[in-house]
């Protein structure tokens, strides 16, 4: 049997497709936002070959992430709001997408190997900032906007689902 990874015949739009529907799957009925941040960025690594960093920065107050569940090398374990992409998006409140980041203004390098970046915001209907669901590329030009629009939607519902999980 062919991981999902190696399904050829998928595009990137049916595979994000498949990928939401396991994680609608496994999210489905009581579970911790700590929980559901480790399964989503387990299915999402494990889903995309050129996804080399997966996970999230949690917002622990309103000028500081920390790594939460990841998958990939060693993260960063700190990031200050408003510093590098993960920052940049956290305090914009708007997604981040750096086909190179070399480009990208104050770029942290927690992994020299990294060449592109997506880095979503998830954001409760009040617009608190829950955390930054982060993606890293060894590849430059990994992600587009169809990585963007699957991305935003997967986020904006966890928003929606852990609104009240108190975690800050």
């Amino acid at each position: 049997m062919s991981s999902p990874a190696s399904a050829p015949t998928l595009d990137t739009a049916d595979r994000y497709t498949d990928t939401r529907r396991r994680i609608d799957a496994l999210l489905d009925g009581p579970t911790d936002w700590v929980s559901a941040m480790a399964t989503v960025a387990c299915e999402l690594h494990h889903s995309f070959a050129h996804y080399d960093w997966t996970g999230f920065y949690r917002a622990v107050s309103d000028e500081e992430l920390l790594v939460g569940p990841y998958q990939g090398p060693h993260g960063c374990l700190h990031i200050d709001v408003g510093r590098g992409v993960c920052g940049a998006a956290a305090q914009a409140r708007e997604t981040q997408l750096w086909a190179d980041v070399s480009e990208a203004p104050d770029h942290i390098a927690c992994q020299s190997s990294t060449q592109s970046e997506i880095v979503v915001p998830v954001l409760t209907p009040s617009d608190d900032l829950l955390a930054v669901l982060d993606v890293d590329s060894d590849t430059r030009g990994a992600f587009d906007a169809t990585d963007q629009k699957h991305l935003e939607a997967l986020c904006q519902d966890l928003g929606e689902r852990f609104d009240a999980t108190g975690m800050r």
